[in-house]
């Protein structure tokens, strides 16, 4: 079966306006700028209005990356939505986007890898496209942490922030687009990272919000250990399946949750840091969104020239990860 080039056409990305800065949260819970810059590398991030949901931050990044990838939404086949932060349990937030995009021929669902969940999209849709069974895809990241944010635990909440960012696949000259994926998960570590309340196991009850279980938990050592370990293998395994080295990557994009994370992956694969899209300085951990932002803001930046190869990595909540190559 001859497959299909698939690539990404076009990227957009929207941040809220409100910034919470490290001095912001130096006047909420016990902790100083200097600790959070020297632990995270993290300065501030953007936090939704109360009135906005996921589908509002996906929204403008999605009609970003439509425009730049001059498709209509009436010509997208299919809507995926990475997010673990959706507008409700259903409808899908994907399902939500495409009413108010007016994508009406587009298959809708929502996908939740944490934060790989974006690279997770990724290679749904371009299987699908690959084989011939749809034309054009948007893959969304889009995340409202801030709503599930505890911020009265400083272990997390100097973390993480809201945001969106979205790619329009589809075919690409022959030599071009996507070259690898891999995708990986581990189910034992789920208790690390995890929100506990909202599901069948644990529905809300006036004890569970009293218990603040409603909120993201984390063990930040034991998820920094796991992530350091498998940034470099993901991103290892991804350049075997292309059949390229280390010395032909000209960007990495990683998923963006700490600056001490980022440079072990920059160590391990022999990179300088202007080989390197780093953003999270301004945003933060934006989950799902975090690579597409990134990803978006080199275009924008013009740090992506045609033929450049790029690196793809993330790791999340599940615990999952993944990775992928594309020429760009």
């Amino acid at each position: 079966m001859n497959l299909i080039p698939v690539g990404i056409l076009g990227t957009g990305k929207y941040v809220p306006e409100r910034i919470l800065s490290n001095a912001d949260l130096e006047k909420m819970v016990e902790t100083s700028d200097e600790w959070i810059v020297t632990r995270t590398g993290i300065r501030e991030r953007r936090i939704a209005n109360a009135d906005q949901a996921s589908s509002d931050l996906a929204l403008p990044a999605a009609r970003r990356a439509l425009e730049n990838a001059g498709i209509t939404a009436e010509e997208l086949d299919l809507i995926i939505v990475a997010t673990i932060t959706p507008d409700r349990f259903f409808p899908s937030t994907a399902c939500i986007l495409q009413d108010r995009l007016g994508a009406r021929k587009a298959a809708a669902f929502d996908l939740s890898a944490a934060c790989s969940g974006f690279i997770y999209g990724l290679a749904n849709a371009h299987a699908l496209i690959a084989s011939g069974m749809y034309r054009y895809a948007l893959v969304v990241g889009a995340e409202c942490l801030s709503k599930v944010t505890d911020y009265s635990d400083r272990n997390t909440c100097i973390l993480f922030g809201d945001g969106a960012g979205a790619a329009v696949l589809g075919p690409v000259p022959e030599g071009r687009g996507f070259r690898s994926f891999v995708l990986g998960a581990d189910g034992s570590g789920g208790e690390l990272l995890k929100l506990e309340a909202g599901g069948s196991r644990t529905p809300i009850t006036p004890e569970v919000l009293e218990q603040r279980l409603n909120y993201m938990y984390m063990e930040g050592r034991e998820v920094f250990k796991f992530a350091v370990r498998v940034m470099g293998s993901a991103a290892e395994e991804a350049l075997r399946r292309a059949g390229i080295g280390k010395s032909d990557i000209d960007l990495l994009v990683p998923h963006q949750a700490n600056i001490r994370i980022i440079q072990s992956a920059l160590e391990r694969l022999s990179l300088p840091e202007d080989k390197c899209m780093i953003n999270l300085h301004r945003y933060g951990n934006v989950s799902a969104a975090s690579i597409p932002i990134a990803l978006a803001e080199a275009e924008e930046e013009n740090r992506l020239r045609e033929g450049d190869t790029v690196l793809l990595v993330g790791f999340g909540g599940g615990l999952t990860w993944a990775a992928s190559v594309l020429n760009w």
